[in-house]
């Protein structure tokens, strides 16, 4: 979600003649996308806002701006305004589409900030002052010590779904589409709700529409994005509401469109639907993201996430009745309130019971303005870090072994792009979404095309073109 609001803010950027640079020392414009979800992030931002005042003391004129999920916390925007009061412009994420008036707004302020000192450094220069005012400091009157300029905005709650805006894709031949905002689960370890709002579910026609468009782009695979889309409900034109199987379906007539692909998908609203249209639809992708969070009922419970273990694990044996090869990954989290070895035991023996072929684990962070932030039972970093390492032990087994089985394989896989591994190394993605890197021209780039798998490792495939 935060990925695609960069393109779309990098969209807008380009819209008004801006160019994407990856050097920031020489950028006239540099804008931080934040992400709340975990206390890493929080002070890698305040670390990098640090080197950017940098750049300012050197140039006035850079333009600083902070974004994203972290700005719509009163006690974050406060910090910035308080220890950064060089950052130009602040605004949430229910108000990107604002982004380019607010640079318009900056910029008025700051050339009628340069009018206003310059007239005042005439004042001082032509004007008769008394002996006490002899050795005036005009340098007080700097550009860069008058005035605030800065420009801040944020909202609440996004009131309405703006379309069309641009984006800037990463990836030429896939695009991510949201198909929904915010979340109503209210997990008591998540911030989410509260800096995306509630669920607001974009018409399906104005998602069909922009993927038809994409199509004719040259997109070939679209990721439906929602913090839960499995709970979309999109109300037609004709007043018919969709969920997301609805919506599933209606793209896979979409002309042009090969794959299909969605995040993040909540276990509560996985319907037998929905798992069926991986059998019927032959462009939804052989993978799901299935966050769990723990293998414990009691700690699910705590977390407010409204399925137990045995719930869960159902889900997964109907997706594997039906597609018995389907790559599942998931999320989680280690260490938190409460949690007792016993309970944390049961999330070592889930996931050697489901077998992932990924996981993203964290170790629980407090998120304030959570209720799990108010939890007296936190338990000590030496406790969760022991046990991280322990699931994480068992994790890269599973992944391990599932890469493996693949070796030997012919997969289609999209290529994406060249590979970290060399510029005569291209890499792309099979239909279950495993990495593979092969030896390739760039002109392949786009293209699906089958690889043989010819080797594995715990993270990535190897493998070699078929002709």
């Amino acid at each position: 979600m935060n990925e695609h609001d960069s393109e779309t803010i990098s969209g807008m950027l380009q819209q008004r003649g801006y160019t994407q640079i990856p050097d920031r020392e020489t950028s006239d414009i540099a804008i931080i996308n934040t992400c709340s979800v975990r206390e890493n992030a929080d002070k890698r931002f305040f670390g990098t806002l640090g080197q950017l005042k940098k750049i300012k003391v050197q140039n006035p004129e850079f333009v600083a701006c902070v974004c994203g999920c972290m700005m719509q916390q009163e006690h974050i925007i406060n910090a910035v305004k308080q220890k950064y009061p060089w950052v130009d412009i602040i605004f949430g994420t229910h108000n990107i589409h604002e982004f380019p008036d607010m640079l318009d707004e900056l910029f008025a302020a700051r050339e009628k900030q340069k009018a206003s000192a310059e007239k005042e450094r005439a004042d001082v220069e032509t004007a008769a002052y008394p002996a006490d005012r002899r050795g005036y400091n005009i340098a007080k009157h700097d550009v860069r010590s008058a005035k605030d300029t800065r420009v801040v905005r944020v909202y609440d709650d996004k009131k309405e779904i703006i379309e069309g805006l641009p984006a800037k894709r990463l990836f030429r031949h896939k695009s991510f589409v949201n198909i929904m905002y915010g979340c109503n689960n209210f997990c008591t370890y998540c911030i989410v709700p509260y800096t995306r709002g509630r669920e607001k579910s974009r018409r399906p026609e104005d998602i069909l529409n922009e993927i038809r468009r994409l199509t004719q782009d040259d997109v070939k695979e679209v990721t439906l994005l929602g913090q839960n889309v499995n709970s979309y409900k999109g109300i037609a034109e004709n007043g018919r509401e969709w969920d997301f199987t609805d919506l599933i379906y209606a793209l896979q007539e979409v002309d042009g469109l090969q794959r299909i692909r969605f995040m993040t998908s909540h276990p509560k609203d996985l319907s037998d639907r929905l798992i069926r249209a991986f059998v019927e639809c032959e462009k939804l992708c052989n993978y799901i993201h299935l966050p769990v969070q723990s293998g414990s009922t009691t700690v699910l419970q705590r977390m407010n996430r409204h399925y137990t273990r045995e719930q869960y694990i159902e889900l997964v044996q109907k997706l594997r009745d039906a597609v018995p090869d389907i790559a599942i990954s998931t999320d989680i989290i280690v260490g938190f309130p409460g949690e007792t070895e016993e309970e944390f035991a049961d999330t070592l023996t889930l996931a050697e019971l489901i077998r992932y072929d990924s996981a993203f684990t964290f170790l629980y962070s407090i998120r304030k303005g959570t209720p799990a932030a108010e939890y007296g039972d936190q338990i000590p970093e030496t406790v969760k870090h022991e046990r991280f390492g322990r699931l994480v032990d068992i994790m890269n087994a599973c992944s391990r072994q599932k890469n493996a089985a693949y070796v030997g394989r012919t997969e289609k896989v999209l290529i994406e792009g060249v590979s970290k591994k060399g510029s005569d190394t291209l890499t792309g993605r099979t239909d279950s979404f495993k990495l593979v890197d092969f030896p390739g021209e760039l002109s392949l780039i786009g293209q699906i095309r089958d690889v043989k798998i010819t080797d594995s490792n715990t993270f990535s495939l190897k493998g070699e073109l078929i002709d």
